[in-house]
């Protein structure tokens, strides 16, 4: 499975739906890495093989979606990117976790074990 291009109609059908809800809610079943990215950002190519290969490291235990900050402007306002990549970490219960910047993949590893899988069942 490899990572999935996510529009904002995606985005509040699947993870969370800002214009109804106002108490945070994730909608998904999996955890999730949301990679907010452009095509034309060093930092973010750089990232974009990591999250390929994690999400066929992971496949069937988290979700791994790349939204396009040129294309889903609203969605980036919504969550008021100001750097890319920037990085939501959103485990299945609690709160998610944004993080700018581009990460080693032992750290995005870490994150993921300690955060998103470590409270699932």
């Amino acid at each position: 499975m490899a990572t999935i291009k996510m529009t904002t109609a995606d985005f509040k059908e699947k993870v969370f739906n800002y214009d109804t809800e106002k108490e945070w809610k994730y909608a998904g079943q999996l955890p999730a890495i949301i990679d907010f990215y452009a095509d034309w950002c060093g930092p973010c190519k750089m990232v974009a093989p990591i999250l390929e290969e994690l999400s066929e490291e992971y496949a069937g235990k988290l979700l791994i979606y790349k939204v396009d900050t040129e294309e889903e402007m609203e969605l980036s306002a919504a969550f008021g990117i100001q750097s890319i990549p920037t990085l939501l970490f959103i485990p299945v219960e609690g709160q998610p976790m944004m993080q700018p910047g581009a990460f080693p993949k032992n750290i995005f590893k870490k994150v993921i074990e300690e955060h998103l899988l470590a409270k699932v069942g």
